[in-house]
């Protein structure tokens, strides 16, 4: 059975990344100043995507009980070959005109990496995810000058296309360490949705944890990163190393450090700027995620108390988010490098495609259909998870 606050969460997710995808993240300015969805959406939504993607992991191996033998490895294979599904249309919707970093070949690599973890219990995951977020960041921030030294950088520059298999060495460089959603770092994410996963998500108390420690942990990771960065001087020493000195580091310390090369000043570790990889930024969206996370549960044990399904929609939208991504990445496509339509505006065209998602996932969660990508994904993971009855 679905939670259905699991699914909302999901579907917030996804509106919120479409949302950082139709609307600047900065004002037209030379101050660059952030906008509201740069400050409310920027890292925060798509690390909710894939914390809950480890929720989903662990729902699918057994919950708070980890499957072991034959069962584990089965599941293991069904999982291999999803990611395989999401990574090939990751590949492919990677050649799209469009200007969004795309997630999809990243997020089949994470389901890759996490698949070793899928038999821990929820207490060695909370240490290994504890010790990646402490270890991660540091050493990616050690590596990743020398993968960019290389000749070439090993770093694509663009989304990852079928094209780009035949320099598996640029590619796995960008993937892992020098591109947008830097595995390596990410993998924290997976393994902070293990745990949660693993906990006991339809009772009363668990929600309410995972809503006051996450916004603990955020609140406090952004409070340490403002007290280093302005009383401590962080911030400074990093804008004296930019060549640069006119750039408005202030503005991309709030919304987005991706495109920043972080190298040169240990002072970058000590930052909690969105898709900054760092241990603070990683805390940072974790919290915000488990706080997300456990406010949709509570809010379904209401829903559902109530004999109301307010969150179909929703959740409707959560249950279909491989569709529904790929059908915003091929709609923003066909109105790229182009004025809009006369009388649309940008407004116009994020409130029709949520609206659209919205009212298709409720429909699609009313009928207990499974989108077309959805669909094929399940049948890969079926495939793997298939076990013939033995002989005896």
């Amino acid at each position: 059975m679905r939670l259905a606050g699991i699914d909302a969460a999901r579907g917030l997710a996804l509106l919120g990344m479409m949302a950082t995808h139709v609307f600047p993240t900065f004002e037209s300015n030379a101050q660059l100043t952030p906008t509201w969805v740069g400050l409310v959406f920027s890292g925060r939504a798509s690390a909710l995507f894939a914390v809950l993607a480890g929720i989903g992991l662990a729902l699918s191996t057994g919950k708070q009980q980890p499957l072991d033998g034959p069962r584990l490895w089965a599941a293991r294979r069904g999982i291999a070959l999803r990611a395989l599904v999401i990574g090939a249309v990751g590949l492919t919707v990677g050649g799209l005109e469009v200007n969004i970093a795309i997630i999809l070949v990243h997020y089949a690599v994470l389901f890759l990496c996490v698949l070793p973890f899928l038999g821990l219990d929820v207490k060695h995951l909370l240490v290994l995810a504890a010790g990646w977020v402490l270890v991660s960041p540091a050493m990616a921030f050690l590596l990743r000058p020398w993968l960019l030294a290389a000749e070439p950088p090993l770093q694509l520059g663009h989304n990852p296309v079928w094209e780009d298999l035949s320099t598996p060495a640029i590619l796995l460089g960008d993937l892992f360490l020098t591109g947008y959603y830097p595995v390596f770092q990410w993998m924290t994410y997976l393994l902070v949705g293990l745990a949660i996963g693993r906990m006991a998500l339809t009772s009363a108390a668990v929600p309410v944890l995972l809503l006051a420690v996450g916004a603990a942990v955020a609140v406090l990771a952004k409070w340490f990163s403002v007290v280093m960065m302005e009383d401590w001087g962080g911030r400074a020493q990093l804008q004296a190393s930019l060549l640069d000195p006119s750039y408005p580091l202030e503005s991309l310390l709030q919304v987005n450090l991706a495109g920043v090369d972080q190298t040169g000043s240990a002072w970058w570790l000590a930052s909690s700027a969105p898709h900054s990889g760092t241990t603070l930024d990683l805390l940072h969206t974790s919290g915000v995620a488990a706080a997300v996370v456990g406010s949709f549960l509570i809010l379904g044990r209401l829903v559902q108390g109530a004999g109301l399904d307010l969150l179909l929609p929703l959740r409707g939208a959560g249950a279909m988010t491989l569709t529904f991504y790929t059908a915003h990445l091929c709609a923003m496509a066909s109105l790229s490098g182009q004025p809009l339509p006369s009388g649309w505006t940008v407004e116009g065209v994020y409130w029709a495609q949520a609206a659209a998602i919205l009212a298709i996932g409720g429909m699609f969660a009313a009928l207990a259909w499974r989108g077309p990508l959805e669909w094929v994904a399940h049948a890969a993971n079926q495939l793997g998870r298939y076990q013939p009855a033995r002989v005896r």
